[in-house]
């Protein structure tokens, strides 16, 4: 392999004619460096060249066309994201732990003060199980597409080959972007997470430590990103089920004033804030705080067998929905009275603004606050380490398509899309304008420009998986072809569809008419309501920017269902044994393992 002390000519491995249908079926063909006239190499030798590009890489594979001129070649872009050579090697606990944890972060640790302090505990339910729900329904449908297309880019590259390729490109540079803006952000946030311990270091050399570890997690490749994620998601899952437990004892009167608390606070100061526009502000708070679910998708093509990986991955949403999110902010409603002036942070990684901290200050427990914090502090280093993932793999794979500059399909003998990730790194050296004077306004427009990038992301899963599943059918195909079917089918995308628009109005409607803060502050002035505004609808526009201008220089169509290619890049299983051996399996498991395998 890539890491041998010995060198050879790339052969190419053959496929037997008696392989099974998983090991041989599958496209990717990966080279093979061993075997043949054996020198020993130096270290150094051997890791400068596992930097050069692998020789079977290519943007476009060796007898196809690329675009030309001003026609966008479809075909070719499906083979080159189904054909990528970046490396299989995410095993299913890493996938499964990306789901579980992967979005578990500040939105819900931090974020989730601003939405009881906006709308109250009530409405702080509504609103994330309203986006919990539409979230449950854009993975199943994510998972049965990228199942039986795992390829490069995942949800852009089906926006591009299931909607509109100028739609595909629009979707995969706002997705990248997002991720790209997303590094300095949350390198300066785990900088304040600091502050939290009153520490004299400056931020500036606290972002400089940050920086150098997540960049060195993602040179040493996908593996390195799983492990770390793994890592990640056990602490913070930990620490979700221990706060549980806690606020459990807490609420029933276990505490040191050993008082009963029990729903009191949804009567005094009660269970709403701000009426039906508190719920909406919620809305908005709870779709930023699932950011980062659909990264599962992502991986499936890093994945070494993602027809067994990714079903277990996408079920467990369900759990990570309703444990760590609906059960978690049940007990914080609870806890913490949603007029608690402490529930205004100064910033999105406030630890002292944390519903969770407040409610351990309330409990008068010494340090436990301070181990919250590391936990914050986690969760903004594991989302800094996503977004190096998620933009460079989105980059490589928007190259692939020729909807980037090709020095970014480069993809090393490893595995890495060295120039990709080279560029996300990057934008992490923005972190270091937390030392300059204009960092509010700086990070503010920052944040602006991917606001509401994963409401066009979830969306345009969820039309895509629509119109998938009308090709699917029209093309003559039948929903038992599918190696793993969406539990929501295609009424649960349309759902999430529908959703989705919702926040986007009710995103429309906080911007220009936000709720009043419970702190007695004045009313933003009209100036000030525009900036807002325009600070929360940024994304909008660069996004129809985008769309447009690709479709009329391109002149683009929209993919007809009939027309539409469900051959590149498809998993050819034997699905019929595979059931079958399934069937078998299940029939020796016990009811209890039988109701558990339906959810996860």
């Amino acid at each position: 392999m890539a890491d041998s002390p010995y060198e050879s000519p790339p052969q190419p491995i053959k496929s037997s004619s008696n392989s099974s249908p998983e090991s041989s079926s599958f496209a990717i063909i990966e080279p093979n460096y061993d075997d043949s006239a054996k020198v020993k190499q130096s270290v150094p030798r051997r890791l400068w060249n596992s930097f050069k590009r692998d020789p079977s890489a290519h943007a476009t594979p060796v007898g196809t066309l690329g675009a030309n001129g001003k026609i966008f070649d479809l075909e070719g872009a499906a083979q080159a994201t189904a054909n990528t050579t970046l490396a299989r090697k995410l095993k299913g606990r890493h996938l499964q732990m990306i789901a579980i944890g992967g979005s578990i972060g500040t939105g819900l640790f931090v974020g989730s003060g601003k939405a009881l302090s906006n709308g109250g505990p009530a409405a702080l339910l509504i609103g994330y199980s309203f986006i919990g729900i539409m979230l449950y329904c854009t993975v199943h449908a994510l998972g049965e597409m990228a199942v039986l297309f795992p390829v490069a880019g995942s949800f852009s590259a089906y926006s591009t080959r299931f909607l509109d390729p100028a739609w595909g490109f629009a979707m995969g540079w706002n997705y990248c972007l997002q991720w790209l803006i997303a590094l300095p952000l949350e390198i300066v946030a785990a900088a304040i997470t600091v502050k939290y311990w009153h520490s004299p270091v400056s931020p500036a050399a606290w972002v400089a430590v940050f920086l150098v570890l997540i960049i060195s997690i993602n040179f040493f490749g996908v593996r390195a990103y799983g492990e770390a994620e793994f890592v990640f998601s056990i602490i913070k899952v930990i620490a979700v089920i221990g706060f549980i437990i806690l606020g459990i004892i807490l609420n029933i009167g276990g505490g040191e004033h050993g008082s009963y608390i029990g729903g009191k606070y949804w009567h005094n100061p009660g269970a709403f804030n701000n009426g039906f526009k508190g719920v909406c502000s919620v809305f908005v708070t709870a779709s930023f705080a699932f950011a980062g679910t659909e990264l599962v998708g992502l991986a499936a093509a890093e994945t070494a067998n993602p027809r067994k990986s990714l079903p277990t991955a996408v079920k467990q949403v369900f759990w990570r929905i309703c444990l760590f999110y609906i059960v978690s902010l049940t007990l914080v409603g609870l806890l913490v009275p949603f007029n608690d002036t402490r529930l205004i942070g100064q910033s999105s990684a406030d630890a002292a603004a944390s519903p969770f901290v407040i409610a351990i200050h309330n409990a008068s427990i010494q340090g436990l606050d301070s181990v919250m914090n590391v936990v914050i502090m986690i969760a903004v280093l594991s989302v800094g380490n996503s977004s190096i993932y998620g933009s460079s793999r989105t980059l490589t794979a928007l190259a692939e398509q020729k909807q980037a500059p090709q020095i970014f399909s480069y993809i090393d003998r490893n595995g890495r899309p060295v120039f990709s990730i080279m560029l996300s790194s990057a934008f992490g050296f923005l972190a270091f304008l937390a030392a300059s004077s204009s960092e509010d306004k700086a990070f503010l427009w920052m944040q602006a420009l991917s606001g509401l990038s994963s409401i066009f992301t979830w969306g345009s899963i969820c039309l895509a998986h629509i119109r998938f599943r009308r090709a699917w059918r029209l093309q003559g195909h039948d929903l038992d072809d599918l190696a793993f079917r969406s539990q929501a089918g295609v009424i649960g995308s349309w759902i999430g569809l529908i959703f989705n628009g919702l926040v986007l109005i009710a995103q429309f409607w906080i911007g220009f008419s936000p709720p009043r803060p419970n702190t007695g502050e004045p009313l933003k002035s009209t100036a000030e309501l525009i900036e807002s505004f325009f600070q929360a609808y940024l994304a909008v526009p660069i996004v129809l920017l985008c769309f447009v201008t690709y479709k009329i220089y391109f002149k683009t169509s929209i993919m007809h269902c009939r027309n539409m290619d469900l051959k590149t890049g498809i998993r050819e299983l034997n699905l019929a044994e595979l059931k079958e051996e399934e069937r078998l399996e299940m029939a020796t498991w016990p009811k209890w393992k039988r109701a558990y395998k339906l959810f996860c």
